[in-house]
């Protein structure tokens, strides 16, 4: 079993790591791990054309703004698709953690 020490790559990678077809080969699917510090804002979140992803807050709240706003709490999750984009902006005291899985969209997709 190859692990990934994702917390660890996105502290490196400027607070978000992709976990995909580098690491596994494949371009079905992958999974980002991301951190906001407290009051960071503007991460953009698009998903691209071909593309779908779900976006969940780990352990805290997220502020959401652009093509979709209000607030991601904890263990909640939403669905962009394609060139849909949204901003997620940290507006607590504590660093929070995102993850986003995503892959190809139901009508097809060319790398």
């Amino acid at each position: 079993m190859k692990k990934i020490d994702l917390k660890r790559m996105a502290a490196k990678s400027g607070g978000e790591y992709v976990f995909g077809a580098e690491d596994t080969g494949s371009h079905a699917c992958y999974m980002v791990y991301g951190t906001l510090a407290p009051g960071e804002k503007g991460r953009r979140i698009r998903p691209g054309k071909g593309h779908e992803e779900m976006i969940a807050a780990v352990n805290g709240s997220l502020k959401v703004s652009g093509d979709c706003s209000g607030t991601l709490a904890a263990g909640e999750a939403m669905h962009l698709v394609g060139e849909q984009a949204c901003y997620l902006e940290n507006t607590g005291s504590i660093e929070i953690i995102y993850i986003i899985a995503g892959g190809h969209a139901e009508h097809g997709h060319d790398h």
